[in-house]
């Protein structure tokens, strides 16, 4: 299923102008991408984006209208996407950004409310479960560093791409994707957090020099890294499929090291975090490491390991007796 592009952001005032019955879904979500993707929050639009695909592909590809939206078509979608095997905390995350960008309608007065939002989402799970094992151990990370990967052009990028992450303190793909050289200069590396905006800046240590140096002419532009690997085009499809592409290769180095956990890119962020506390790294610079906005957030990363850290503590006071 292909998506129509709106092709143009539409104004609040254009949505007013037309009432209720023409703003549709696909249109009001489409400009909500569209600014967040002006205003930088590349990560947030990804999230619109990813839940408009997947409404629409529940829809077959028909519009409707955002004021037609009901508790009723939302459970129908619920129900569609449990057929489909989405697990529940996917789901979960369709819905709350659904229900914010009907909030944020609402807001902008596109649509007017006859009961509250509340009420058209009690029916359908919004909550958050907690979630499979995202980290990995030192061990296993040193053993996808040594993984001879027989001259495998794809697996190798795959593999430094995630080191790569490991090494910059857990750093989103996103972010990497859309280093410049610029962004390298004095020994350390500087950038935006494109989810958060924070600015960071981390010295570049020689397994990053390595990894930038053995791609420095595979680079268009002046990118730091050959993610974006072409000139012109849609940088944000590009960056999107090339994620694809390493998460796919990802699976099979984690099958040649004997992991039992889907690896894709991100772990490698969940796992910097993790080892990191291992080493008894205050939860307060691991916050600032990985440039979250709040401690709270790093605790989510952190709340498995905490846990295997009591079971651990409670091991060795019953070793004892």
């Amino acid at each position: 299923m292909v998506m129509r592009r709106v092709g143009v952001k539409v104004p609040v005032s254009f949505f007013n102008y037309l009432g209720e019955a023409g703003v549709t879904v696909l249109q009001y979500m489409e400009t909500m991408i569209d600014r967040m993707n002006a205003q930088g929050r590349i990560r947030t639009g990804e999230t619109y984006y990813a839940t408009l695909r997947s409404f629409m592909t529940f829809r077959r590809g028909v519009d409707m209208p955002l004021s037609a939206l009901t508790a009723e078509e939302i459970e129908r979608y619920e129900g569609y996407l449990r057929r489909r095997g989405v697990v529940r905390n996917t789901s979960s995350f369709y819905m709350r950004v659904l229900r914010t960008a009907y909030n944020c309608a609402v807001a902008e007065g596109v649509v007017t409310l006859s009961s509250p939002v509340s009420s058209m989402f009690k029916n359908v799970y919004t909550g958050i479960d907690k979630t499979v094992k995202r980290a990995i151990s030192l061990d296993y990370m040193k053993r996808i560093k040594e993984l001879d990967l027989h001259g495998n052009k794809r697996l190798e990028f795959a593999r430094d791409m995630f080191m790569f992450s490991f090494y910059m303190r857990g750093m989103s793909f996103v972010d990497m994707a859309f280093l410049r050289r610029c962004n390298l200069g004095g020994g350390v590396i500087w950038y935006t957090r494109r989810k958060t905006g924070q600015r960071l800046k981390i010295l570049c240590e020689e397994p990053m020099y390595h990894i930038i140096e053995r791609y420095r002419r595979s680079c268009v532009e002046d990118y730091l890294l050959p993610i974006i690997n072409c000139e012109g085009g849609d940088v944000m499809a590009i960056y999107r499929n090339r994620l694809k592409v390493v998460n796919r290769q990802l699976k099979y180095i984690a099958d040649m090291v004997g992991l039992d956990i889907p690896l894709t890119h991100y772990v490698a962020r969940h796992s910097w975090a993790t080892i990191a506390r291992y080493m008894n790294i205050p939860i307060s610079v691991i916050s600032e490491g990985m440039g979250h906005d709040s401690i709270a957030t790093t605790q989510i990363y952190l709340a498995q390991l905490d846990t295997s850290l009591i079971d651990q503590a409670n091991h060795d006071i019953l070793s004892k007796f």
